[in-house]
Parts: structure tokens; C-alpha cells; sequence
């Protein structure tokens, strides 16, 4: 079951509502995604912190064989 790039960025998007969010469709065939997100959110958290939070903002998205998403590259950043 595919998903759109528009609905992982308005799922990021709800819990990290100021970010730079970049998706990137790396097969084009709406499950192998890359994702790039620029959040203040992330200062003081290491990597595992900041991406952990971003896994918890899809929602069960990429949970197990029903999940919509199959994989999801993440790049979290702190705003310089």
C-alpha cells in the first residue's frame, strides 16, 4: 500500500509544525522514501532522539508488514 510524499510531510508536519521539511520519492513507487527535516526541536537531543521523534510523528505509518510506508531514509538537522 503506497503513500504520498504530501501525506508524510502533513504527518511530520503535525508534531513539528515550524520545520524545513524536504521528501524525497527514491523509487518512485510511494514506499522507499527519503527525508530530510531542519527542526530547532532537535537542539539538545542527540540522533536517535531526534529521529525517534520523527518515526513517532507518522503514526504507524511504517509499523510491520501493514504499515503504508516500507522505508523511510531519515535526516534530522539542527537550523544553523
Amino acid at each position: 500500500m503506497a503513500i504520498l510524499a504530501k501525506e508524510i510531510e502533513d504527518l511530520i508536519r503535525q508534531d513539528f509544525p515550524k520545520a524545513e521539511i524536504i521528501i524525497t520519492d527514491l523509487a518512485g513507487d510511494g514506499n522507499h522514501y527519503a527525508a530530510e527535516i531542519t527542526d530547532e526541536s532537535f537542539r539538545g537531543k542527540n540522533r536517535v532522539q531526534q529521529q525517534r521523534a520523527v518515526y513517532a510523528s507518522l503514526k504507524g505509518k511504517m509499523d510491520g508488514s501493514n504499515g503504508q510506508l516500507h522505508a523511510l531514509a531519515l535526516t534530522t538537522k539542527i537550523p544553523l
